[in-house]
């Protein structure tokens, strides 16, 4: 036991000045670093203390109507009773359980993925997971209440559209990334093409056109749910920008990796699905990762064609007229929840370039 102390009565000096050391290497290196740290300081002394005071100690937790918030502090109250709305829109109350069973089983398969070695088997269960969230979203068989997407919104909403756009337009990016590489003329043409002009408008262009434009080219009768149009306009959009980053990938590979495979006779394609492929990823990934982070937070652009996402729930539940006034709340959860999410895809790809070591050596 006195040993035990002894090492740490000498380790405790030890680990102080290793702190004062970072503090001046990092903070007052230089008399322009160390009046940029007072700066930094000072701003948050003035931002901080106020907010605090706002969001927390003068904040109203309790309640159930808007008389019950009293002083200058945040209502909290009025996001509390307002969290269904917040989270599923305007979906039906007595139809909940369905989406509730969809979080349930995507813990389930967070951990349970862990366990299985076999990426056959867990493509499979997630493709499935992705098959039986849908059917209990939209209902209409087993039994199941048919819910039009018009009642979709909120974060559900949020979470729908952003998923349907990163995974379909990732095999769509691929595809895209490949043909900009071809030998082919017109294949070639035709990727560089699309590329060039989707990326040479705007989201929001592209959701007005499949919105409105889109429906002009099929047959007369023939209908597409506002929602679908909207996702396969963000879907397309998104793989014009997945493509370039995969471009940029397979333009970082060594030529020998290339030589390499052809050497050992493998064809094209396995070549380029076994070899370089696996390799482009490993270099894109935080590219990719940036790109779905934006794709996330432009999915609060679909209010602009009829669709209610959890931002657009801020200013419908803030019209109440019970809850009027309450839009700085509305937007300051919305802020966290959207932080969380960026975040945790941020922390995500971080821990994905670790675990393949994206660079190439």
């Amino acid at each position: 036991m006195a040993v035990y102390e002894q090492k740490q009565a000498l380790e405790a000096p030890s680990s102080t000045k290793g702190a004062i050391h970072w503090i001046k290497e990092n903070l007052f290196s230089s008399p322009l670093n160390t009046i940029m740290t007072l700066m930094g300081f000072g701003f948050l002394y003035i931002i901080i203390p106020p907010l605090l005071q706002w969001a927390y100690f003068d904040a109203n937790f309790v309640g159930t109507t808007r008389e019950q918030c009293t002083g200058d502090g945040a209502c909290w109250v009025f996001i509390k009773m307002k969290m269904d709305m917040f989270l599923y829109g305007f979906y039906p109350e007595t139809e909940l359980w369905r989406l509730k069973a969809i979080v349930i089983m995507f813990v389930a398969l967070v951990i349970g993925l862990r366990f299985i070695k076999s990426g056959k088997v867990k493509f499979g269960i997630v493709f499935s997971y992705f098959i039986i969230s849908l059917i209990l979203t939209a209902g209409g068989i087993f039994g199941l209440e048919s819910v039009p997407t018009d009642k979709w919104g909120g974060l559900m909403l949020t979470i729908v559209v952003a998923s349907v756009g990163i995974v379909f337009s990732f095999p769509i990016g691929i595809i895209v990334a490949f043909g900009r590489q071809s030998n082919l003329p017109i294949i070639r043409s035709v990727c560089v093409t699309y590329v060039e002009m989707i990326r040479g408008v705007p989201l929001i262009t592209i959701l007005f056109m499949s919105s409105v434009i889109l429906p002009l080219f099929f047959p007369e009768g023939i209908s597409f749910d506002k929602l679908l149009r909207a996702l396969i306009g963000i879907t397309l959009f998104q793989a014009a920008y997945v493509a370039e980053n995969i471009r940029g990938g397979l333009q970082a590979i060594p030529k020998g990796q290339y030589e390499a495979a052809d050497a050992i006779g493998l064809s094209y394609w396995q070549k380029m699905l076994l070899v370089i492929l696996p390799q482009a990823l490993k270099v894109a990934i935080p590219n990719l990762a940036g790109a779905f982070i934006s794709l996330f937070q432009d999915t609060t652009l679909v209010l602009i064609i009829g669709l209610f996402d959890l931002l657009a729930m801020v200013r419908i539940t803030a019209a109440d007229s019970h809850w009027l006034g309450m839009e700085t709340e509305g937007y300051v959860f919305v802020t966290v929840i959207f932080w969380a999410f960026c975040y945790g895809m941020s922390r995500y790809s971080n821990k994905l370039e670790k675990q393949f070591d994206t660079n190439l050596k």
